[in-house]
């Protein structure tokens, strides 16, 4: 349960250069990755840029993605938008229970137009 009053403390941001290195990547490639939006960053009052720690393991998936499937960077953000997508459906069902996404349901209205199509 979330309470309004109460402040959670985040993890603390990792600056550009601080990021890049744990990334593997040059500091260039992090600010694109940001500005193709596959990246969150936040921007200080300098301008400088600061990203999550958790961003390291969208790093690591869109290489995976580059390496593994040659996706150029358009095509590796709608794969992980997609491949976030399903991962909420999976949750959603998961939640919803075993039978949810096994319970069917047929129209009198379909089942007579069905046996008329096929001669029965």
């Amino acid at each position: 349960m979330r309470y309004a009053l109460v402040r959670r403390s985040r993890a603390p941001l990792l600056e550009l250069d601080s990021f890049a290195t744990r990334a593997r990547l040059h500091p260039d490639l992090v600010r694109r990755l940001v500005a193709l939006g596959l990246l969150e960053a936040e921007r200080d009052a300098g301008g400088r840029l600061w990203l999550a720690p958790t961003e390291l393991a969208t790093v690591a998936r869109i290489q995976r993605l580059r390496a593994g499937f040659s996706l150029n960077y358009a095509a590796v953000g709608l794969v992980l938008d997609l491949l976030d997508r399903i991962e909420e459906l999976q949750t959603a069902l998961r939640r919803a229970g075993p039978a949810a996404g096994r319970t069917t349901t047929h129209s009198t209205t379909d089942q007579t137009t069905t046996r008329k199509f096929i001669g029965g």
